[in-house]
């Protein structure tokens, strides 16, 4: 049998300025690829491109990742301020249709960062624009200099609700996290449940509620070091093993619940 097939969100800017392109992280490929074991594939955040049942019949399953730009504040019912930053309305597009329906259907999908804000704006959530002005609240935003490995060091703790999911993924209720986001949950979604907070109370760890399939997110970014890192390579490998459950299940489902 074929290794299962992950959509990667990818996010859109200007190489050196001007050259338009898609892309990711080769952190995130790397992680599906040698930690999920399946087969990663980048997809554009351009909804002219495809519908989402196209998407969800191609792959078997999919990652949200993280990106610069912000979910625009009109998908949560506010208007925009300099602090929401930046947007990027096709991956809007994109993304928060695919999250609804593959929930639906009970089809694999992991949220990472900028994906687990996603996951909370899908299932009707709100964000704060700027965590870090919240009284008591850490700067959880990604240190200004310093390498790679500064960037995505270790910076503080989450600990996951008694009998979580994750805590069983992970063998732990608490656990050592990189920090590189600056918005966060103000209001939970209906559907969404808070798994794991840090220290200073933000939500890091979600599922959704009643969902048939495996729908989880973190605040933060897991693909670092996945191979090595004890964290990630839970997260990952129970997601792989998901995609493959999925993969093996798919074929025996009625035409109309596949296409």
């Amino acid at each position: 049998m074929t290794r299962p097939v992950v959509g990667i969100t990818g996010n859109f800017y200007y190489l050196e300025g001007d050259y338009p392109v898609h892309s990711t992280g080769t952190m995130n490929t790397k992680a599906i690829s040698h930690v999920a074991n399946a087969i990663p594939l980048i997809i554009p955040s351009d909804p002219t491109h495809f519908t989402i049942e196209e998407l969800m019949d191609t792959c078997d399953g999919f990652l949200f990742t993280g990106g610069k730009p912000n979910i625009h504040p009109e998908e949560y019912g506010e208007k925009p301020t300099p602090a929401h930053g930046n947007f990027d309305r096709n991956r809007d597009r994109v993304v928060l249709p695919l999250i609804q329906e593959c929930v639906k259907r009970g089809q694999p999908i992991l949220g990472v960062c900028r994906g687990f804000q996603e996951f909370n704006v899908a299932f009707g959530g709100t964000l704060h624009p700027e965590i870090r002005d919240l009284p008591g609240v850490m700067n959880h935003r990604m240190p200004l200099e310093g390498s790679v490995d500064e960037k995505f060091a270790l910076r503080h703790s989450v600990e996951f609700i008694e009998g979580s999911i994750f805590e069983k993924i992970m063998s732990s209720r608490k656990v050592q996290v990189n920090s590189l986001h600056g918005q966060g949950i103000k209001t939970c979604g209906p559907r969404v449940i808070i798994e794991g907070n840090a220290s200073d109370g933000t939500p890091e760890a979600i599922s959704i509620k009643d969902s048939i399939g495996f729908s989880l997110a973190v605040q933060w970014h897991p693909e670092y070091n996945a191979t090595i890192d004890p964290v990630s390579l839970g997260l990952f490998k129970a997601f792989g093993e998901a995609l493959l459950e999925w993969k093996k299940m798919k074929h025996n489902l009625p035409k109309r619940m596949v296409a």
